[in-house]
């Protein structure tokens, strides 16, 4: 008899069961306590960081407006996991529709994809503030950013859709339970009954396009960055300068840092625990802080929200 894939090899009542913190079912209730913090946090922060480099016109150059689309993404990422995962811990129950779950991992990477090019994208625009300042305005304009912006969703929009179109066709015949916190590639590819040969190929190009090539660039524009500053004859003038690329440089390691080592490694049963929870740290903690290190770093963000909040 075929083989059928996986779309026809589901009924319309399967899916999975993301167990998750299932193995602590007595901390459940704390559990939910602790991430609605978090989430609403990460609404309250990012939202606010959004609205002050929207509002006020002393923010209204390159680097916020790529602030403020990094403050967004921030928002709709923790929203395709957090909402799930609340509720999986409200009502006891961890499990989530075929649909849902193909969804959930498509918003996931998509989005992932396009922050890791935003940041890259911040990356050249800081470059430029320090090794070119004299050119910047005329470099970096409005229009370049936006190109930036919209190139990227546009790249990976399609290019995330076939990934999740292609996981999605695997037959799921063995076990559906996911043993994370959401959906995603290297845990699915763990319950496919089908030689899943391709689907690694796809993922590993995937993140050298996505995550390999555009922290390459952040590193090369930070090591031109660094020599620029270390000529810079005074120590304040070294300061302003490396405060100016210090918010950026914080999200980019906490960013990349646990995403790195989660795609990059070998996805096996052995590391499920350790993946898990470094992915719920670039998923939920990541956007959590991103604000805080833009607020307290950033004198003009500071100063910004301190008209905002006593304007009258």
């Amino acid at each position: 008899m075929p083989q059928r894939n996986g779309l026809e090899n589901h009924t319309v009542g399967s899916g999975f069961v993301l167990l998750g913190f299932s193995d602590r079912s007595s901390l459940q209730g704390l559990y939910f306590t602790g991430f609605l913090v978090i989430y609403l946090v990460v609404l309250a922060g990012n939202s606010l960081v959004a609205l002050i480099t929207a509002l006020d016109s002393s923010l209204h150059s390159p680097m916020y407006f790529f602030l403020r689309n990094l403050s967004f993404l921030e928002i709709c990422y923790t929203s395709v996991t957090l909402p799930k995962m609340l509720v999986g811990f409200l009502m006891g129950d961890g499990r989530i529709s075929f649909l849902g779950c193909a969804a959930q991992l498509y918003f996931l990477v998509l989005l992932g994809s396009v922050e890791s090019l935003l940041l890259a994208a911040m990356a050249y625009d800081r470059y430029v503030t320090i090794c070119d300042p004299l050119r910047y305005a005329l470099v970096v304009g409005r229009g370049l950013c936006v190109r930036l912006v919209v190139g990227s969703w546009a790249v990976v929009v399609p290019v995330q859709l076939g990934q999740t179109c292609q996981v999605f066709a695997l037959p799921f015949c063995a076990s559906h339970d996911l043993h994370h916190f959401f959906c995603d590639v290297p845990p699915l590819l763990e319950l496919a009954c089908a030689n899943t040969w391709g689907n690694r190929v796809t993922l590993d190009t995937i993140i050298l396009v996505f995550v390999v090539l555009p922290f390459s660039l952040i590193v090369i524009s930070y090591v031109k960055i660094i020599r620029a500053i270390l000529r810079i004859p005074s120590a304040p003038g070294r300061r302003k300068a490396f405060s100016t690329c210090s918010s950026h440089l914080g999200v980019v390691t906490l960013f990349y840092g646990s995403a790195t080592v989660v795609y990059l490694k070998r996805w096996s049963r052995d590391s499920l625990g350790t993946n898990k929870y470094l992915a719920l740290f670039y998923t939920v903690v990541t956007p959590m802080f991103n604000p805080v290190i833009y607020s307290l770093r950033n004198k003009e963000v500071r100063f910004a929200l301190k008209r905002l909040l006593w304007t009258k």
